[in-house]
């Protein structure tokens, strides 16, 4: 399936495809736009590459068997809370089968507020790289999150090796901008 097709077509309109005649294509092509997301949530939390491959399917398979008995109007939210409901209780499994000498002190409520604390980052870097321009939005996520080279990227986009240096710089220190505004809006409430 070529994914690039379906580019046009919106979360919301895909859904609704999916709830119009339950054709997993659309689960499927929603599912792989946001398969990074989900691997970067599930190593947030698990810290190993393979438990969050591991955890990236397993939320697969739970959205395929739950989306059709809710009406989800921001998919990617949904997703989100759902792979870190699962990561959450992948960890209070693995706490619960290490034997209590082996563990680490009791966590301090600074951790849990540390956890927090990445979460809201995590969200404000979403909506911060969202308000970048398309060229800076396109060069970061590819270099950052994809981890292709500026030859990948110019090759891809069509950008010289010194606009996506440019793109990739700019973006960097514009989301630097943007996330430390966020934060101080959000420490403000």
């Amino acid at each position: 399936m070529n994914k690039d097709k379906y580019n046009h077509i919106s979360d919301q309109e895909l859904l609704q495809r999916f709830h119009g005649d339950h054709d997993n294509e659309w689960l499927g092509i929603l599912l792989q736009r946001y398969t990074l997301l989900l691997l970067g949530v599930c190593m947030k939390y698990l810290k190993n590459e393979e438990e969050a491959r591991d955890a990236v399917q397993q939320v697969f398979l739970k959205v395929i068997q739950e989306l059709h008995k809710y009406k989800v109007d921001y998919f990617k939210s949904w997703l989100y809370m759902i792979a870190k409901n699962h990561c959450l209780m992948k960890l209070r499994d693995r706490q619960g089968k290490i034997p209590v000498e082996l563990t680490d002190a009791p966590a301090e409520e600074t951790d849990t507020e540390a956890l927090l604390l990445n979460d809201i980052t995590l969200d404000l870097l979403e909506e911060a790289l969202e308000e970048l321009n398309a060229e800076q939005q396109q060069c970061v996520t590819l270099f950052y999150l994809e981890k292709k080279s500026y030859q990948q990227i110019s090759e891809e986009k069509g950008f010289s090796l010194m606009q996506v240096k440019s793109h990739i710089q700019n973006g960097k220190r514009n989301l630097k901008i943007t996330l430390e505004k966020k934060l101080k809006e959000k420490a403000n409430r």
